[in-house]
């Protein structure tokens, strides 16, 4: 693409010219209509790079046929985030939640990752997690080519979401009529050091691409390969909790607990990715796609649980300070107490497949046939290890310390007093502290009754092992029909067939060293120094090869599912077949002499649903658990109409208006048939012996509506202004409630007999309750030599989104949206001429409900305060230098998270109580790109 510039003797356009430009459309050329522009001599400028990918993107945002936002393969690959999530995120109206010091998940418009869909060149995805919502650390941005996120939804799109749609693309090898192979190369490494001794602080990634084209044109391969080994190091505190504690009379909150560590972790990733593009005869024209990601994640994690008014410990009431304005012991002190000393484990290991094949054909001149076929799965299989140690085993065995803690000023956590030696190797033992480990399959294995001096003290490490398979096929036949039907020119229709179907296995293990109840000296072959707890105060803790101990058989395992029924509840199967058909009609008409073009269309979905599981008692003779299979299934069909339309009101100005009817399916682990099932000889308040508790099968998708107003401004070919207004309403959320399940001819598991009474009162997530939520956006890319030749090459891109809801239960009770921030601002200020270039970019949101990992792996919603992100990166293209040998090679310089912004969460709204503050430090990365 070329840019062309006024020479030195030409126009150049003022700021009062440019400002009537953006909002009266005057045509630049218009202004300059005189005898200096008319004799001006035109030259071209060949715009590449960073620049290329913003005129890019302009086009796609320019010439869509809804509201979308678009990124561009220039736009990732020169600026080489780790995972697609970084780039998308710097788009309008989008936001990253970041996950272990990466972003990871995406919220657009104020919609949850949950509430949008992902596709993989046009094609629903899988998702690694226990939900819909793909977490987008696992896709590389150096294999993709591009990404569109439609805002506006279209009849034809084969994806459903409320927030939107997020298209992730492959390159199309016959659209580059020529041979690209390239190699890059990125070093990295963090500005922490090892937190960890057998942690890492440096690491690599490496891509080799090649692009060619074989006979005369007609067949195209495009092939990719990634390799990434990236660390990653975190200082973080966590709280268990916020007690109420009754001082001088009064009740004020205090710190029930604590659990910060150090983390040192390793994300390794290798992908390939594969497309054949072969136009066979000038009517067949055929795609061949393939990705495979191979994800691991491993991570070392060592830190003390540190007990507090929940803890074994008296706390001293002359060492409590209390803050007046919000009544929070700020500081105290407690003696007699035992902590827990953790060396932990985790590995996160992941394979994604899919592979894609299209096929159109013209049948005619007017009409074209579309056939794709496609199929992706993930598995992903989790492995969390905690070991722990202390003084003694048990309550009041071992070294009791006196601990206090400090909260200052800030979002940052407490720093603790203590008085014993945690990097004494002949101090802290290897064996479970504190009894906190309750199980009667524990206390029967190891001959342990009430009353005894071990009992409830067996557990001495613990593992959860939870898997995941998710696999995905689709199919669909469509046409493209050419028409002239009053101001309708082109239909099209289509049905396709989607079947998805979710396994989760929840496993979790008891450890229990195979000496119990003798506590154990690490030894010596496992030592592997000290950790500094110094961030939190607590000076320097022993660590060791905790897995090393395991593999060697120093513990025994006994499984948490014979007594502990909450793994039988976590573990399902959920099957979707989803049948689709649509009709979308593209028109083009005029509308006061102005152009007005768009489609309509009407999506008809039918879903057939239905989930296997396991309905849990616990024997209260025995303990352990009775398990019955279930299977319970459920349809529901959804009418989905959409229009777009464009008013073009002359060659830069164009006015959108989107409106449609969108649903986003349940989450499918709040769709599962695993249930906790109890009898009551006596009735509850609803006249039900039965109680009920798990997922709900039969929960049907979200509801929206929604409407969309969006100017546009397209005042050059870097440069557009954007401004748009948004507005849906929300109809049959997911809330909690209770509801009747009928249970005929379930025995009563006491006496074996069936009750009279059948019905059950069931708890868990039905539709309910909904609301409003509006927005507005502005958006602008400015390209600073409109002002003056003199400032070509610079420019700047920046959006900022407000956003507010009103949503209430079924109950009336306010409710706020996850992913909700009340704004979202993205700016990215550039410069690239003459092969250097430069950006810093900037990234805000303000506090929002996210969600992280808790206890099982399980999904917990939490209040994560704003933050504001900064990256920077400096680079150099040789290929403007003029030096032969090194032509096609561009190094570059990268820093990420500059201003070393923290990851926090609190519990409740006073910003004392903490409950994560994350430091990960920032990441630099040196990198090389070389073309052959």
């Amino acid at each position: 693409m070329r840019l062309s510039n006024k020479s030195s003797g030409g126009f150049r356009p003022t700021l009062l010219s440019i400002a009537i430009t953006a909002t009266a459309s005057m045509p630049l050329t218009a202004l300059a209509a005189d005898e200096e522009a008319a004799s001006a001599t035109i030259e071209e400028v060949t715009v590449t790079g960073f620049r290329k990918s913003v005129m890019d993107s302009i086009g796609t945002k320019r010439d869509a046929k809804a509201v979308v936002e678009a990124i561009s393969a220039e736009d990732i690959g020169k600026l080489p985030d780790s995972s697609i999530a970084e780039a998308i995120a710097r788009l309008p109206g989008l936001a990253a939640q970041r996950l272990d010091g990466r972003a990871s998940r995406v919220s657009v418009r104020g919609f949850s990752e949950n509430e949008s869909a992902t596709t993989f060149n046009g094609r629903e995805q899988v998702s690694i997690n226990d939900n819909r919502g793909v977490e987008f650390d696992l896709y590389p941005s150096e294999i993709m080519s591009g990404v569109t996120v439609y805002k506006t939804p279209q009849a034809s799109i084969e994806a459903e979401g409320i927030a939107g749609v997020i298209d992730l693309q492959t390159v199309k090898p016959l659209s580059r009529n020529e041979r690209v192979i390239q190699l890059n190369g990125q070093f990295e490494m963090t500005s922490f050091d090892k937190l960890n001794p057998d942690g890492e602080d440096q690491g690599h990634r490496a891509t080799f691409s090649y692009i060619d084209q074989f006979a005369d044109d007609r067949i195209g391969v495009a092939f990719a390969y990634n390799t990434m080994r990236s660390p990653n190091q975190e200082e973080r505190w966590n709280a268990w909790g916020y007690p109420e504690f009754t001082y001088q009379g009064r009740d004020h909150s205090i710190l029930g607990g604590a659990k910060p560590f150090v983390r040192s972790s390793v994300l390794e990733r290798n992908s390939a990715m594969l497309v054949v593009e072969a136009q066979a005869t000038e009517k067949l024209h055929t795609t061949f796609d393939a990705l495979y990601i191979d994800f691991s994640d491993e991570k070392i994690l060592r830190g003390i649980e540190i007990p507090f008014a929940w803890g074994q410990g008296s706390i001293s009431a002359d060492s409590a300070v209390v803050d007046p304005d919000t009544g929070f012991v700020t500081s105290a002190v407690t003696e007699g107490q035992r902590v827990v000393v953790r060396n932990d484990m985790e590995s996160q290991d992941a394979k994604l497949g899919a592979f894609g094949f299209n096929a159109k054909y013209d049948l005619s001149d007017t009409l074209q046939l579309e056939f794709d076929a496609s199929h992706s799965s993930v598995s992903r299989e989790t492995w969390s290890f905690e070991s722990y140690a202390g003084t003694g085993r048990g309550d009041s065995e071992g070294t009791a310390d006196t601990l206090g803690y400090t909260f200052h000023s800030g979002n940052t956590g407490a720093r603790f007093t203590h008085g014993l030696d945690y990097s004494d190797f002949g101090l802290i033992k290897l064996g479970g502290p504190l009894s906190w480990g309750a199980s009667s399959a524990l206390n029967k294995k190891y001959g342990l009754e009430d009353g005894d001096q071990y009992f409830n003290a067996a557990q001495d490490g613990f593992i959860n092992a939870p898997e995941i398979d998710d696999e995905l096929t689709s199919l669909k036949l469509a046409a493209a029909q050419m028409v002239e039907a009053g101001i309708v020119n082109e239909i099209r229709y289509g049905v396709s067939f989607r079947e998805r179907e979710k396994i989760k296995r929840s496993q979790g293990f008891y450890m229990t060293l195979r000496d119990f109840p003798q506590v154990l000296e690490v030894p010596e072959q496992y030592r592997l120094g000290t950790v500094s707890l110094d961030f939190i105060g607590m000076g320097d803790m022993i660590a060791y090869d905790s897995a090393g101990l395991l593999a060697d058989g120093y513990y025994e395992l006994t499984n948490e599912a014979l007594t502990g029924i909450q793994h039988l509840t976590k573990s399902y199967t959920v099957n979707e077949k989803i049948t689709a058909a649509f009709a979308q009609a593209d028109f083009g008409t005029e509308i006061f002499g102005l152009p007005l073009t768009g489609n309509a269309g009407l999506r008809y979905v039918y879903t057939e649903q239905s989930s296997q599981g396991f309905a849990g008692q616990v024997n209260e003779a025995s303990g352990l658990v009775i398990v019955e299979p279930t299977h319970i299934s459920h349809d529901y069909s959804h009418f989905l109409p959409s229009l777009n339309l464009a008013l073009e009101i002359d060659d830069q100005q164009t006015v959108r208006f989107g409106a449609a009817k969108t649903i986003s399916r349940a989450r499918m682990s709040e769709m599962n048939a695993s249930l906790e099932v109890s009898y009551n000889p006596q009735v509850d308040g609803n006249g039900n012996n039965w109680n009920i508790s798990g997922g709900n099968p039969t929960l049907e998708p979200k509801e929206a509506v929604g409407v969309d107003l969006t100017y546009e401004n397209y005042f050059s070919d870097e440069g557009y202004f954007s401004a748009a207004i948004f507005w849906k309403d929300l109809s049959e959320w997911h809330f909690d409630d209770t509801f009747t399940v009928d249970l005929v001819g379930v025995a009563d598991p006491a006496t074996g007999q069936i009750p009279e009474n059948p019905t059950a009162t069931a708890s868990g997530k039905v539709n309910a309750g909904g609301g409003t939520l509006t927005g507005y956006e502005l958006s602008v890319a400015l390209p600073f030599n409109l002002f003056t030749e003199h400032l070509d090459g610079f420019g700047l891109l920046a959006s900022y989104t407000g956003i507010d809801s009103d949503i209430q239960d079924q109950h009336g009770n306010d409710h706020q949206l996850a992913g909700l921030s009340d704004s979202i601002q993205n700016i990215t200020a550039y410069y690239e001429n003459y092969g250097f270039s430069a950006r810093v970019s900037m990234r805000k949101r303000d506090d929002f409900k996210g969600e992280v990992y808790g206890i099982g792996f399980d999904s917990q919603q939490v209040d994560v305060v704003g933050e504001t992100l900064v990256d920077a990166q400096i680079g150099y293209d040789f290929s403007e230098a003029g030096i032969g040998a090194l032509e096609g090679l561009s190094v570059f310089l990268q820093g990420q998270n500059l201003t070393n912004e923290p990851f926090t969460t609190l519990s409740g709204d006073n910003p004392l109580q903490v409950r994560d503050y994350q430091n990960y430090g920032r990441i630099y990365l040196l990198g090389f790109s070389y073309a052959l």
